[in-house]
């Protein structure tokens, strides 16, 4: 199983048991996440109401590797908006594709769009 970054899409479909749930599941051991797209699960979960103990449980139980967003990172993030733009690519999804980028892993979302980019990086759609 190939090394992966995980989309915030991705997480929340693992953790709302949504169609490709069990793909991510899979993943996990693989899997690395950015920071933002932490961020951004943590976002979503806290505006549905999920207690902050709750939300740390849930993503302590992943056990995922969080990479800090980085000046390296944020460059390149900012720099794929051009790359981007015509598919609405927010922040959170081009710091997923700039860690992909960087690392050289694919990156694994919901996203079917993401499949339309040819910026070198490996787009695995988890439905």
């Amino acid at each position: 199983m190939n090394k992966c970054v995980l989309d915030a899409s991705a997480i929340l479909a693992l953790l709302n048991d949504e169609s490709g749930a069990g793909t991510v599941q899979e993943l996990l051991p693989v899997a690395i996440i950015s920071a933002v797209n932490y961020a951004e699960v943590v976002t979503r979960l806290s505006l549905l109401g999920m207690p902050e103990s709750e939300i740390h449980e849930a993503l302590d139980m992943l056990g995922l590797a969080l990479i800090s967003f980085d000046e390296g990172l944020s460059f390149q993030t900012g720099a794929m908006a051009i790359a981007t733009k015509q598919y609405g690519h927010s922040l959170g999804d081009r710091a997923c594709l700039a860690l992909a980028l960087k690392t050289g892993y694919s990156a694994v979302t919901s996203d079917k769009v993401w499949q339309e980019l040819n910026i070198g990086v490996d787009i695995r759609l988890i439905r």
